[in-house]
């Protein structure tokens, strides 16, 4: 279940960075892409695992 936590956190970082205008965030933005790609990836991943063990039931 955490897992599923950290990649929604990480998706929604990466969406938070993509849409910003911050100056703080500013160096960080290049990295928004990795940061989706990585949250969207781990959230599929966990899912497809869930629903392999049977402990996701659709």
């Amino acid at each position: 279940m955490f897992q599923l936590f950290l990649g929604l956190l990480l998706l929604v970082f990466g969406i938070f960075l993509k849409v910003t205008n911050d100056p703080g965030f500013a160096k960080s933005r290049r990295f928004a892409w990795m940061f989706i790609a990585i949250g969207a990836l781990s959230l599929l991943g966990k899912l497809i695992i869930m629903y392999q063990t049977g402990e996701l039931l659709l």
